[in-house]
């Protein structure tokens, strides 16, 4: 059963979680694909619950993301995914079907068209609101040298939390 919780009630337990993966996941039209992420946060903005995502230029994702608007995200809290959260860190949708190779449900979203990761506890439904893409003049140098060395910077999108649950 999905119990429907503010969006604020597991920041911890998210926040906790992010450095160890949580999925982000995609779809549009027939196309679906879940990515892991480690950076990212919630907060309040514009008056809105809002769900920050960074996504590199590069990924699969991003092409997908740019397309559909909208996206999830879905937490493992309670469950052990070490092994799917490395897979889709290093794999691109692309080249190979996440959610068939892992034995993944995309469980169908309570409000967006984007399906959430059925193993993990905790889901997030993100509508995106604003994007920006980095300004590498703007970014530290320390930040500049550790996380960006060959300058494949992220767009950061923020999403309005349009529905947040967790697994009972």
């Amino acid at each position: 059963m999905k119990k429907d919780v503010s969006y604020n009630q597991y920041a911890g337990e998210f926040l906790e979680q992010l450095p160890r993966g949580a999925f982000l996941t995609v779809k549009d039209g027939e196309k679906l694909n879940t990515m892991t992420i480690g950076w990212g946060t919630i907060g309040y903005v514009w008056r809105k619950p809002i769900m920050l995502v960074a996504v590199r230029y590069s990924r699969y994702t991003y092409q997908l993301l740019e397309k559909a608007k909208e996206f999830t995200v879905s937490v493992p809290i309670k469950t052990d995914m070490k092994k799917e959260l490395a897979f889709c860190g290093t794999k691109s949708g692309r080249d190979i079907d996440k959610f068939k190779e892992l034995g993944l449900t995309a469980e169908p979203g309570k409000v967006v068209n984007t399906p959430v990761i059925g193993q993990c506890d905790l889901h997030y439904e993100c509508r995106v609101v604003y994007q920006q893409a980095m300004e590498p003049a703007a970014v530290s140098e320390s930040i500049h040298k550790d996380c960006y060395p060959k300058g494949d910077f992220h767009v950061l999108y923020y999403g309005e939390i349009v529905a947040s649950y967790i697994k009972e």
